[in-house]
């Protein structure tokens, strides 16, 4: 914690940092040591100007007495920002490629994982490939994120055009309703997604999984939280499933995960 606490100097006293982030762990259990300090600070400094306060201390009581101040600052802290199919040529990899054998070898015991899911375009777009692959109906995905607010948006299914342009006019016309100028997301895929919260730095993983996408969310941790994060994705893994990541990672030590490169952002377990 001491050199989480050590690498980074703001306009506020550092010792108040310090102090602040033990209360968040204490109070909201969640734990900010994992995740990249300079971040993190700035993030939060910023709020406690927008409220035009001078202290750590005084934030944090704004925090314990207002819910909607308390949701904004999770919100802040944990990265919403997401599409349907961000990077879409991946996607059509995952579905053309990847997603047909391991259908081929779970059918419906197939499991997948989206984590860190926000508002839920990702794990959406992971159940789309599997309606257009014909996936049985016990194929599903879990999908968690350690924001409750974003879960709950998720779970309502309802998106703005910015969240679509990567989404084929076809996938469109299939598997939306247009309500509103919003694109509603119909009950057939809504049904192969759970929602949960999930805080990856505490919370156990799930296990046996086929598949794991968890994108553009690593890059936000610290050395010592990914590497850990990285271990447990693949002990989650069953033999032969396979980790989904984003275009701006990669795991220069996957073999010494038991992890294999299929391509660029592909990885499947081997041992």
């Amino acid at each position: 914690m001491q050199d989480f606490l050590s690498q980074f100097s703001g306009d506020l006293p550092m010792e108040d940092f310090q102090w602040f982030v033990k209360e968040v762990h204490r109070h909201f259990g969640l734990d900010l040591s994992g995740y990249k300090p300079h971040r993190m600070k700035r993030r939060i400094e910023i709020l406690i100007r927008k409220y035009k306060l001078s202290s750590y201390q005084e934030y944090l009581r704004l925090l314990l007495s207002n819910s909607a101040v308390r949701d904004e600052f999770l919100d802040k802290l944990t990265i919403n920002v997401t599409e349907f199919f961000r990077n879409p040529e991946k996607w059509w990899e995952l579905r053309d490629k990847y997603l047909p054998e391991l259908l081929s070898l779970s059918r419906s015991r197939f499991k997948a994982w989206s984590a860190g899911c926000a508002s839920g375009e990702e794990p959406y777009s992971l159940a789309i490939l599997l309606e257009e692959l014909k996936a049985p109906v016990g194929a599903g995905v879990l999908a968690t994120d350690i924001d409750e607010k974003a879960i709950e948006e998720a779970k309502r299914g309802i998106y703005e055009s910015r969240s679509m342009i990567s989404t084929p006019k076809s996938y469109i016309d299939r598997y939306f309703e247009i309500v509103d100028g919003m694109y509603k997301i119909k009950d057939s895929v809504k049904k192969r997604v759970t929602f949960q919260k999930h805080n990856m730095l505490q919370d156990p993983f799930p296990q046996g999984l086929d598949l794991i996408v968890c994108r553009n969310v690593v890059i936000y941790f610290e050395e010592h939280a990914k590497t850990q994060l990285y271990q447990n994705f693949a002990k989650a893994l069953r033999i032969g499933g396979v980790l989904f990541v984003g275009s701006t990672e990669r795991i220069f030590d996957h073999t010494s995960l038991g992890l294999k490169l299929l391509s660029p952002f592909f990885y499947q377990r081997v041992n």
